[in-house]
């Protein structure tokens, strides 16, 4: 499983990769620099700063917020379709049991 970040550490590194960014050559050198100062991936910084452009509405993509509610769209879905399963075969159960020609 991957390791839980503290929201503060992420929030701090996303904060000095945007206040260093004119500092390097790109994005990914940044994130390096800051990462090996915080004790992190470059790339999980790299992905963190992207992420924060995305939520912020400088760059496309699926902000944070909409990833969340489709992700729990997803598992409302999965369960209602098991549920929907379930129905089935109880009415294919008890249809079987209620046929006169079965008796």
């Amino acid at each position: 499983m991957p390791k839980k970040i503290d929201p503060a550490l992420h929030d701090r590194a996303v904060r000095l990769v945007r206040e260093h960014r004119s500092e390097y050559p790109s994005l990914t050198a940044a994130s390096a620099a800051v990462a090996r100062q915080i004790g992190v991936g470059h790339e999980a910084v790299r992905r963190w700063v992207l992420q924060a452009d995305i939520d912020d509405g400088t760059r496309d993509g699926v902000t944070s917020v909409d990833h969340a509610e489709i992700k729990r769209l997803k598992a409302e879905n999965t369960r209602l379709r098991e549920d929907v399963a379930v129905l089935r075969t109880a009415t294919s159960f008890f249809v079987g049991e209620l046929d006169p020609r079965n008796r």
